[in-house]
């Protein structure tokens, strides 16, 4: 994944991130706190929004380094993953989707995890 490709998920994810967090504070505020689930939709959105300011500075980094690893085209795709998983289980289940939605959340909290390891490996590679 070349830096590029990272600038322009980071660039979606933001753009989503904010959009979701003013959805759910305007137009779904009434529902969500009607099922109290705002929290939820909340900490979806801190998440998201976490991630893509992350994948934003993953992205400098990789076009700094000539030499990026590619474990940093993994740490970025874990990321992604994780916002997917996590912050979108988390939407669903505060609209009240399916409960199977709930074993979801921590798997993407797994791939937020396993980015962040990415991250270290790739810091301590002879090439970062």
């Amino acid at each position: 994944m070349n830096h590029r490709t990272i600038l322009l998920t980071a660039g979606i994810l933001g753009a989503t991130g904010v959009a979701l967090g003013a959805f759910g504070a305007h137009a779904l505020r009434g529902e969500l706190l009607e099922h109290g689930t705002k929290e939820a939709w909340e900490t979806g959105v801190r998440y998201h929004l976490l991630h893509a300011v992350a994948l934003l500075a993953l992205g400098a980094w990789q076009k700094q380094a000539a030499d990026a690893d590619k474990v940093v085209g993994w740490t970025a795709r874990l990321w992604t993953i994780g916002v997917v998983l996590f912050a979108g289980s988390l939407y669903g289940l505060a609209l009240g989707g399916p409960r199977w939605l709930g074993p979801v959340t921590p798997l993407g909290g797994l791939a937020f995890i396993a980015g962040w390891i990415g991250l270290i490996a790739a810091a301590v590679s002879k090439k970062a």
